[in-house]
């Protein structure tokens, strides 16, 4: 990769990695942060999207509805799922295994269903990332109930997710032609729309935190698109193979956060299963 490139990638991992941190923080806000944090970046970049549909210059479509649609209620399930593992589980765990899951998932789909057959650097990629996960699932102990194995559950199950919309959105930017730009703009902006009705029953909640949590419902709106963001262009300026391994830097990023600003436990253990876990990303994406 190229110099720009690089430093794209490396923005968007720090983009990526603060805008959990600030979800982490905003912890059992449940629903209502993800509808605030949707609408925030619906509006936030409202003139981006207007400007890349001016570009674009195409009206859109039954199959543009389609597309946003499907990948808005995928989303909108990640969110909520990322939401729920923050507030009962570490960041340092979550994270992750969220991360993680996703390349795994995709080699084991590759290898059960499209009957692929990864080289062995894909074979030694799947199993660090296995290998990290259990360092980081087990970094307290074997969890038996509680935080510990609610966190290890919402990071596997939030990873599957992640899993899912790369594929749909994926198919959504190639096979039905959807600029990216607008497609994530529209995702958030039907987030939004789907949990309207929610949060319009809880304006109590709504207005409470929305003042307590101001800052880490600005910061999410404003991150979340923004890592996209510099992936796509990122993209264009070096090759997928190489690009998307390389931002899950933000794995270890993320890692740190939650050791220096979250106070979490077990920072070794869990940060020497990050650095795995992202060794093992790297070597599935170069396969």
């Amino acid at each position: 990769m190229g110099a720009a490139a690089v430093v794209l990638v490396v923005l968007a991992a720090f983009a990526h990695a603060g805008w959990n941190f600030f979800a982490k923080r905003a912890g059992s806000s449940g629903p209502v942060f993800v509808w605030l944090t949707a609408t925030c970046s619906a509006v936030l970049y409202l003139p981006v999207a207007a400007g890349a549909l001016l570009i674009s210059g195409a009206p859109p479509s039954g199959a543009w509805l389609v597309g946003v649609l499907v990948s808005a209620v995928i989303h909108l399930g990640y969110f909520l799922l990322l939401q729920n593992g923050y507030a009962v589980g570490d960041m340092s765990v979550v994270y992750p295994l969220a991360r993680g899951t996703e390349p795994m998932l995709s080699m084991l789909v590759a290898v059960l269903v499209l009957h692929e057959r990864p080289g062995w650097l894909g074979v030694c990629g799947g199993l660090l990332v296995v290998a990290g996960v259990f360092v980081i699932g087990l970094s307290d102990g074997m969890p038996r109930a509680g935080a510990n194995l609610a966190g290890v559950g919402f990071g596997l199950l939030t990873g599957a997710l992640i899993a899912t919309y790369t594929v749909w959105d994926a198919h959504a930017v190639t096979g039905l032609a959807l600029s990216p730009l607008l497609l994530d703009w529209a995702n958030n902006l039907s987030r939004s729309a789907m949990l309207a009705p929610y949060a319009a029953r809880r304006r109590g909640a709504l207005a409470r935190i929305w003042a307590e949590h101001r800052r880490e419902i600005l910061a999410v709106g404003l991150l979340s698109p923004l890592a996209y963001i510099l992936v796509l262009f990122a993209m264009q300026m070096a090759p997928v193979s190489l690009v998307a391994p390389a931002r899950e830097l933000s794995i270890v990023i993320a890692g740190l956060l939650a050791w220096w600003l979250l106070g979490e436990a077990q920072p070794v253990r869990r940060m020497t299963g990050a650095v795995v876990v992202l060794a093992g990303v790297v070597l599935l994406g170069v396969a």
